[in-house]
């Protein structure tokens, strides 16, 4: 399936959703197989729930940042982000 421009702009987590639909598919819709691809979508979107949120109130449009600086500023926030053991 062809990826549509629109989809992608608008759902920063389309290939986590792809990869857990693709998974589904795969196991027979067994979700416990899928869990992984779940949690990770789950991750995704609340990565990007939360930039939205920032951006929001802060004034910055669009709130979702657009595609081709979506990868820098998820690598900004890895650097950032605590070590965890």
């Amino acid at each position: 399936m062809p990826r549509n421009s629109n989809a992608e702009r608008d759902n920063p987590c389309l290939k986590e959703q792809e990869l857990s639909y693709k998974c589904l598919n795969k196991n027979n819709f067994d979700r416990e197989k899928c869990e992984v691809y779940f949690v990770n979508y789950n991750n995704c979107k609340e990565f990007w729930n939360k930039v939205r949120s920032d951006r929001r109130a802060k004034g910055i449009v669009p709130y979702l940042p657009p595609v081709e600086e979506r990868a820098a500023l998820k690598a900004e926030y890895m650097k950032s982000k605590p070590a965890q053991h």
